[in-house]
């Protein structure tokens, strides 16, 4: 299948990359958000097809990756990732945003395998995060890795800082955030995002939000002892 072709339901050959702006074309609406999405779209793949140990066969499993979406608004690109991978049947997708779809303005985790959290309130996400982390750490599963994927402009919420030094004073290791930067904050931390959570203890890497290599290898890099952030810049001016 190239991009332009329409997707079906009952078509179940493996996907790539490249078949995500078709299966994001499927889903239609005033309220698709589409940069704010499409500037997720690469971390999400990503993290998805080579990071995350995660799989529909693993939804309920005690030891798989959580990954949270802060940044729920826009959610189009993760439901195509999410279908790409198997998690949903395609044919939900042109459903986006209706009444009886599952498929709403922001995710809820009731109603779709694979994802971890109800989100759309900005600010959530990464307290959310640290307590996951925490909740497993309880639990002894010191195995599974916790993810969060939030934008420059939703650390505006106070919320979010308390979890930063929170984690960089526990030195919570399994939590990971990427930062999905593309200069819409209203109040830019001074010297950066990176320079924020480096102040609270956490291992930072900036890269190319677009070039899959150098967000893998910074989703890969170790960061002993600390938790991870990983701003990936991208130009789209929609939060």
């Amino acid at each position: 299948m190239t991009t332009t072709e329409s997707p079906t339901a009952d078509d179940t050959h493996a996907r790539t990359y490249a078949d995500l702006p078709a299966l994001m074309s499927l889903m239609t609406g005033d309220e698709k958000h589409g940069p704010a999405s499409t500037s997720t779209l690469d971390v999400l793949w990503v993290l998805y097809d080579r990071v995350l140990r995660v799989g529909p066969e693993l939804v309920d499993d005690p030891a798989r990756d959580r990954f949270l979406l802060s940044k729920g608004h826009g959610p189009t690109a993760y439901y195509a990732v999410l279908a790409a991978k198997g998690f949903l049947p395609l044919g939900l997708l042109p459903g986006f945003g209706t009444f009886d779809s599952p498929l709403g303005h922001h995710p809820d985790r009731t109603l779709l395998p694979g994802v971890e959290i109800g989100s759309g309130s900005l600010g959530h996400g990464l307290p959310l995060g640290v307590g996951t982390a925490l909740g497993l750490r309880a639990r002894g599963l010191t195995g599974p890795r916790v993810w969060v994927l939030t934008g420059d402009a939703e650390l505006d919420e106070g919320s979010n800082h308390e979890a930063i030094d929170f984690a960089g004073a526990t030195g919570l290791d399994t939590l990971h955030t990427v930062v999905v930067d593309n200069a819409s904050s209203r109040y830019a931390p001074p010297g950066g995002v990176a320079a924020r959570f480096a102040t609270a203890g956490w291992s930072t890497a900036t890269v190319d939000g677009r070039d899959h290599d150098a967000l893998y290898g910074a989703f890969t890099a170790a960061h002993p002892g600390r938790p991870h952030v990983v701003v990936a810049r991208v130009e789209s001016q929609d939060s």
